[in-house]
């Protein structure tokens, strides 16, 4: 190493990162776009992202009330997995996984993608037939799925509690391979550079107030930083998709309950795989930084707390206890919630609203994270085309009034 490299490492070991470069830029909103994004989550941003690198649509506004990867992209468990029950549900969440399997290529950014394995596990004989159910619709459409003896359970994953005489033994389960975790920062600064790169203005602390509309359709909003004209516009604000509908004059079926997640103290690796069980209702995973990331299902009551019950804090180590007893001694060291929105159906919505030029795309209840590669690029054809493409047309609004609903609560699992 040069005498010049070595002093330039001790410069910058000492510094405060002052000559770094920025990864996006910061600009001041113009006064109107071709497209404005509302939302600087994961999904707003590789919507950006998509309609510029795919559709050529650079003049476009990502508008984020808060700062970029601040709401429910830096608020989840960050599983990626595809194995949904129904049709429509594989598709995209497929089309999202084959993505992620790229996408720190294609960002050119680590996403630090890990395809550890997702293992659902059973406890009697009737969850057997359900997941194997799953199983079998999962490779009907070219999706990896595995049935797991009780044997292979425990040998894929030792750490489980094999004692067949507990509350909820272990009698099976599936796994899907390929599916896994990733880095939920990293993904949002990686879309946003990579947006931000192909002339996309990402604009943080910016509050979207109000829809402006002539004739019934959409020409702007009105923001915390002034008026911003737009030729088209795209609601992509997760939990407080209803909130903004509200404002442009329709309603959504929707409700928004917080989501928690924990986080223990570090331990060496014990856990190489995503553990899932819909009975005992919860799920577990072991980050790169050794901590345990847990979680469970929504809290009943309907809210924007990024909070949540302590009820549910209980219940889910409780959970985690009855499959790994060799945690109980473990401490937490943060828990956190995320404000998910969820629709009837528990699948998302994508398309067209009542306003022309409006698009919307939320509902993604408790599977938002895993599907946001395909997520802004369905919605970003949708929104270049006025269209839906073949993959998102199933998850039109209208579905609630021709009843072509997406019923995936039972493959939706634990949350996830």
């Amino acid at each position: 190493m040069s005498r010049y490299s070595i002093f330039s490492l001790a410069r910058q070991a000492l510094s405060h990162h002052e000559g770094w470069q920025k990864a996006w830029r910061s600009p001041d909103p113009k006064p109107a776009y071709d497209v404005v994004i509302v939302g600087g989550g994961g999904h707003g941003l590789a919507t950006a992202y998509y309609l510029a690198k795919e559709h050529g649509i650079t003049n476009v506004a990502v508008l984020e009330k808060g700062w970029i990867g601040g709401g429910n992209t830096g608020r989840n468990t960050t599983i990626v997995r595809s194995n949904y029950l129904y049709d429509a549900s594989a598709f995209i969440y497929e089309h999202a996984l084959k993505l992620w399997e790229g996408l720190s290529a294609d960002l050119n950014y680590n996403v630090m993608f890990s395809q550890r394995g997702v293992m659902n596990i059973c406890h009697d004989p009737h969850e057997a037939r359900e997941l194997m159910r799953r199983l079998h619709a999962n490779r009907l459409n070219g999706i990896d799925s595995d049935w797991l003896t009780r044997e292979q359970v425990l040998e894929f994953c030792p750490a489980l509690n094999p004692d067949p005489t507990i509350r909820f033994p272990v009698y099976g389960g599936t796994v899907q391979r390929r599916a896994g975790t990733a880095r939920h920062d990293a993904v949002a600064w990686g879309y946003a550079r990579g947006a931000d790169s192909r002339g996309v203005d990402i604009i943080q602390n910016c509050e979207v107030t109000g829809f402006r509309t002539e004739h019934g359709r959409v020409v702007g909003v009105e923001t915390t930083r002034g008026y911003i004209g737009a030729g088209k516009v795209g609601v992509v604000a997760a939990g407080h998709s209803s909130v903004l509908a509200n404002l442009a004059g329709f309603r959504l079926p929707l409700e928004s309950h917080p989501l928690q997640a924990l986080v223990s103290e570090p331990i060496k690796p014990v856990l190489d795989c995503v553990v899932m069980s819909n009975a005992v209702h919860a799920y577990v995973s072991q980050s790169d930084k050794g901590e345990l990331v847990i979680g469970a299902g929504i809290d009943g009551y309907v809210s924007y707390s990024q909070r949540g019950g302590f009820a549910i804090i209980e219940e889910t180590l409780a959970a985690i206890v009855e499959m790994f007893p060799i945690f109980s001694r473990m401490r937490m060291l943060r828990q956190w919630g995320g404000i998910v929105d969820v629709a009837p159906d528990a699948s998302p919505i994508i398309g067209k609203t009542p306003v022309e030029n409006l698009f919307i795309n939320c509902g993604w209840g408790t599977g938002g994270f895993k599907a946001t590669p395909g997520s802004g690029r369905v919605f970003a054809h949708t929104v270049a085309r006025g269209e839906p493409n073949a993959i998102a047309a199933p998850f039109a609004l209208d579905r609630f009034s021709s009843g072509a609903l997406v019923a995936e609560h039972g493959a939706a699992a634990v949350a996830h």
